[in-house]
């Protein structure tokens, strides 16, 4: 999907501003598809969004192939449509109950003391973790860097420069199912786009809405999404500790549904406009009248028992949030508190509830604060993962740039009511280096030997 070069994209090929990326945050209740780009003063200018309901998505995997590549369409050709682009390539998100994550520590003997660390030194020591032996149908998805320790010298973030024999390093590890990646490659591919990349939701959505002294001071990132709930814990600008709780905000639907005896689509509505997650913040005299079946009498539903179900619920999904606060072993030392993003996010009163049932300082994270100018629709907590694609999009693209590697430009054209005599429409085309260079670009290759495999 090129389009042909024209004068202004030839004189600012050395402006990284003019990189446009496409987050694609394939989730259980939404699919949302953002356009982007970083400005010229070093924000986040969101060009177009798309967003559909997701049909084949349950507890962020996919379920159903063909439903959810029709939401993926619809959700891209929306954004194309407001950002007038051509979408070819995007940043996939992967989440779901399948990711887990564990501690481990590895280790290489160099050969010389006289040579310094090198980032090849770190490079092997990296690559090594993600040779470690998994269950079957599992495979490691991300390698994160706690810190190095050089000839039992601990306590070093980089150690490229330093000289030493033996370099050990603490690694949180991130593994998930690779049938779960495959079917997310057969839903992108099927819907006539290419992935550029891979990311765990919850690193996106923490770029999102998370300040670099929240991740320093310590802070726990709580995603509340349809199908689950991802927990990230920080400290000192480091993840430390990362789980997915599989309970979000469709069980709180379900519990309205059976609680109230009403239908699925009665009770996402009643949560989403009349729901609470403080029982007590309401009045015994509030009633909700809901239209009755088929021709039957209205149906009556109280506020304060509607705000009961919900509480109890979050209660149960906080018990479960404590205790992975607990488990990663940094419960003391979060002094920016817990963060709270993702649809679910968006309750009333709950980060009331938060602070009630944690005893810790909570906010509601919005995606705004990197973004150039943020309207209404971006100040929702639902677009926080697409953002964050959106941002390690951008981030990829900058490092290759320093690395000095070969990565197309997107070709950009003039409006078409400027041009209308030499195009009929501007296009955007997005390509990335090809080059392989982590296990995600691995990933990619594989799925895309699956994807040949399957149609053989």
């Amino acid at each position: 999907m090129s389009a042909p070069k024209n004068n202004i994209m030839e004189n600012n090929t050395n402006n990284l501003s003019s990189d446009l990326v496409v987050g694609l945050d394939i989730g259980t209740t939404k699919i949302a598809a953002i356009v982007g780009r970083k400005n010229e003063h070093g924000k986040i200018e969101i060009m177009g969004i798309g967003k559909t309901e997701s049909l084949g998505v349950n507890r962020g995997v996919v379920v159903n192939i063909e439903q959810t590549v029709a939401s993926i369409k619809t959700a891209i050709a929306m954004a194309a449509d407001k950002a007038n682009v051509d979408i070819g390539e995007v940043i996939v998100g992967i989440a779901g109950q399948h990711i887990k994550s564990m501690q481990h520590r590895g280790m290489i003997t160099r050969q010389s003391l006289d040579d310094e660390v090198s980032q090849k030194d770190v490079d092997q020591l990296i690559d090594n973790m993600h040779r470690l032996v998994m269950n079957p149908g599992e495979e490691v998805i991300h390698v994160i860097p706690q810190e190095y320790i050089i000839d039992n010298e601990s306590g070093i973030k980089n150690p490229i420069g330093h000289a030493g024999i033996r370099l050990e390093g603490n690694f949180h590890i991130i593994t998930g199912q690779v049938s779960a990646v495959k079917n997310i490659f057969k839903c992108v591919t099927r819907a006539g786009l290419e992935i550029v990349d891979l990311h765990l939701e919850p690193l996106a959505s923490a770029d999102a809405v998370l300040s670099d002294e929240e991740k320093e001071a310590g802070v726990v990132l709580v995603d509340i999404g349809g199908g689950t709930t991802d927990v990230a814990v920080f400290y000192d600008g480091i993840i430390r500790h990362t789980a997915v709780i599989p309970f979000g905000g469709n069980i709180i639907t379900e519990d309205i549904k059976e609680g109230c005896s009403i239908i699925k689509t009665q009770a996402e509505q009643l949560k989403v406009r009349f729901g609470s997650a403080l029982a007590q913040e309401n009045q015994e005299n509030e009633i909700i009248s809901i239209p009755g079946l088929s021709g039957r009498p209205p149906k009556e539903v109280s506020v304060k028992l509607l705000a009961q179900i919900i509480q109890a619920r979050m209660e149960e999904i906080l018990e479960f949030v404590l205790f992975e606060i607990k488990s990663s072993g940094y419960e003391r030392k979060l002094s920016a508190g817990i963060v709270v993003t993702g649809g679910g996010s968006m309750l009333k009163h709950l980060q009331q509830l938060v602070m009630l049932s944690t005893g810790m300082d909570c906010r509601i994270g919005t995606p705004n604060r990197n973004l150039a100018s943020a309207d209404n629709e971006l100040k929702n907590p639902l677009y926080a993962t697409g953002v964050g694609l959106v941002m390690k999009g951008i981030e990829k693209y900058e490092k290759d740039a320093k690395r000095g590697l070969n990565f197309n430009k997107p070709e950009v054209l003039v409006d078409a009511k400027e041009e209308n005599s030499k195009k009929d429409s501007k296009k955007i085309t997005n390509h990335s280096n090809k080059k392989i260079g982590s296990f995600f670009d691995t990933l990619i290759t594989r799925a895309k030997d699956w994807m040949s495999d399957d149609i053989e």
